[in-house]
């Protein structure tokens, strides 16, 4: 492996090869409404985005606005979210922050930092989240894959997400913020896996400074690459 820390020129260089790597980066959860993404954000916890967009269509098809979660039933929310992980406590935020929304906020998700991580089981990262994808306010989403790849890029030696958060914040241009969260978490479920990753097979191989510490066969390494299907 090379030098740990990187320098702004390396770092956005790294960027730029994300860009031309991933160009049409998307959030992956499905949405129409900053509600729903809120909410498929919230189910995502501990659970894989495939599977949500699995959920959430029965569930926006009942309960589609803050007004009607907010009136649906526990139970009922439950049982159409089971699947996910952690349903109870899951189903009990969804419909508090719907009630919340509604009573604080006339039935509008808040389009403000502050405002989101007051909701029930929303926090920095959820937030970001739906202010980039719902809202085009640039914010950097830390989720295991942004840390560990942040870490292994020399861009921060932190655990903590709000420090990682401001250490690559200050590397990377604001306008990109969101579209760096999103491509950092694709190279990571694509490429950049947490026990082992396919470096032979990265297209950031000339600049990261982890290059050498996962497979370095390059046969090996490109059959451990995901596709897009992998996550649809």
């Amino acid at each position: 492996m090379r030098a740990s820390k990187t320098t702004p020129s390396n770092a956005k260089a790294i960027y730029k090869v994300l860009t031309k790597a991933y160009p049409n980066v998307k959030c992956e959860l499905d949405f129409q409404t900053p509600f729903q993404l809120l909410v498929a954000t919230v189910l995502s916890a501990q659970c894989t985005d495939k599977r949500v967009n699995q959920v959430t269509p029965k569930l926006f098809g009942k309960f589609p606005t803050a007004k009607k979660m907010a009136g649906a039933k526990v139970e009922v929310i439950e049982e159409l979210i089971h699947s996910t992980g952690f349903f109870r406590g899951k189903a009990r935020n969804i419909k508090n922050l719907a009630i919340m929304i509604m009573d604080q906020y006339g039935s509008d998700v808040p389009a403000d930092l502050d405002k989101l991580v007051k909701l029930p089981g929303v926090g920095r990262k959820t937030a970001n989240v739906v202010l980039g994808h719902a809202f085009d306010i640039p914010g950097i989403t830390v989720d295991t894959h942004f840390g560990r790849l942040s870490r292994r890029f020399g861009w921060t030696t932190s655990l903590d997400p709000v420090k990682v958060e401001h250490e690559v914040g200050a590397l990377i241009p604001k306008k990109e913020w969101t579209n760096l969260s999103q491509r950092m978490i694709w190279h990571g479920r694509r490429i950049c896996h947490s026990r082992k990753p396919a470096c032979a097979a990265c297209p950031l191989a000339s600049l990261c400074p982890s290059y050498g510490m996962g497979e370095m066969d390059k046969v090996k390494a490109l059959a451990m690459v995901k596709s897009d299907e992998d996550f649809r």
